[in-house]
């Protein structure tokens, strides 16, 4: 029989030393802001009844959720998704607590993706979410705060903006069936023009025409203009209307070339009702950011509200900077005890880092084999110290 005691599952990953530098640096850096703005950190549990996720709305197919019972056979999941636990922690526990909420988490999802996709099943997402409150002020405050947390990454960020709602009205006019509209939904999100193009040749409709076009209508200011020929309701413009606003208040907090219209961003998680927002960074191909406006997510679990928030990838954004070179800084000092000063090696140690340096208390042998550790390591100095307490320090010659 084949063991696996040797392997990763697919889809996971070991990562060591400046790996876990560069996602610490990630996660703490977000934590920082978000603490700034005055979110309060959430945790919930890795392991969730499947109902959590499988309720009024089908929102995750089975097929991309890792499964199993506990100890009363029910059927429990490995968590695929964070902002629908915290619709149900903000339904029952805080329930009491007077909204809004302003809630942030650092904690990983499991997803079963196709094999050999490339992408992990297991990663961790840095986020918040903002339950209830006004929501043109939470629409702004998010996007500015999405826009800091992709700086915390890379300072070279793109911020896309768009609204779930033009799809979600334009699909029924068409009067495709579920598994047409999923089809039309992919062709929009990856851009596939010729698709697209060819599946709307077969109606002749002002819906056919708006749904034809939402890929093309992505760059700056000069979208909305262009869209507005396509805007064949009142209901429809109002919300072209509503985007504008809020493009151009984020534009004055934010980097204007930083940011882009993009109304052809239609999320497959269907619990979104309004505004979509994608965020990507230099050197890495997929959003590192993703979020959006869900006002009916939280009605699922018996508390009406609006609500709107984000998750960074941290996993692809600590990538970044360890390409970057991000690393683990050396420590400053290298203990060595001779023979009999074990104790009086410990002792010293905690007496550098109580002066604020970092120190690696050696356990090689002799004091040889320590200097060429130290070498190796970019440790500039060794302290050795004797049996009798004395302490003579030498500089390591790189």
């Amino acid at each position: 029989m084949k063991r696996y005691d040797l392997l990763t599952p697919e889809g996971t990953r070991d990562l060591l030393f400046e790996e876990c530098a560069a996602k610490r640096a990630v996660t703490e850096g977000l934590t920082d802001l978000f603490e700034s703005y005055g979110y309060s950190e959430v945790m919930t549990p890795g392991l969730e009844f499947f109902d959590v996720f499988n309720g009024k709305v089908r929102y995750f197919p089975q097929e991309t959720m890792y499964k199993l019972v506990d100890g009363k056979n029910r059927l429990m999941v490995l968590r695929p998704d964070n902002t629908m636990p915290i619709a149900r922690l903000a339904a029952t526990r805080l329930r009491g607590e007077q909204l809004p909420l302003k809630l942030f988490y650092n904690q990983s999802i499991f997803v079963v993706n196709p094999k050999n996709s490339g992408r992990d099943d297991e990663f961790t997402q840095s986020g918040i979410e903002i339950l209830g409150g006004k929501s043109g002020a939470a629409d702004i405050e998010a996007l500015s705060l999405a826009a800091k947390a992709l700086a915390v990454c890379d300072e070279d960020y793109r911020l896309e903006i768009g609204d779930n709602g033009f799809f979600r009205e334009l699909i029924p006019q068409l009067g495709a069936d579920e598994e047409l509209a999923e089809s039309i939904r992919e062709f929009i999100e990856t851009k596939n023009y010729p698709a697209l193009g060819e599946i709307m040749s077969g109606y002749d409709s002002k819906a056919a025409a708006a749904i034809g076009k939402l890929p093309e209508l992505f760059g700056g200011a000069e979208v909305f203009a262009e869209a507005e020929k396509y805007m064949f309701t009142d209901s429809l413009r109002e919300r072209l209307r509503e985007l504008k606003a809020l493009y151009d208040s984020i534009c004055g907090i934010c980097p204007a070339d930083r940011i882009r219209v993009d109304l052809g961003l239609v999320h497959k998680k269907n619990y979104y009702t309004g505004i979509l927002f994608r965020g990507y960074v230099q050197g890495y191909g997929r959003p590192v950011l993703s979020g959006g406006r869900y006002d009916k997510l939280l009605g699922d679990f018996g508390r009406e509200a609006a609500a709107i928030g984000f998750a960074v990838n941290v996993e692809a954004a600590a990538k970044v900077l360890y390409a970057r070179g991000v690393g683990v800084p050396a420590p400053d000092v290298l203990v060595h005890g001779e023979q009999g000063a074990e104790t009086a090696a410990l002792k010293h140690c905690g007496e550098l880092i109580s002066e604020g340096l970092t120190v690696y208390h050696s356990l090689f042998e002799c004091p040889k084999c320590a200097a060429e550790y130290a070498k190796a390591h970019n440790i500039r100095r060794i302290d050795i110290v004797s049996a009798d307490g004395s302490v003579k320090s030498e500089e390591v010659r790189q």
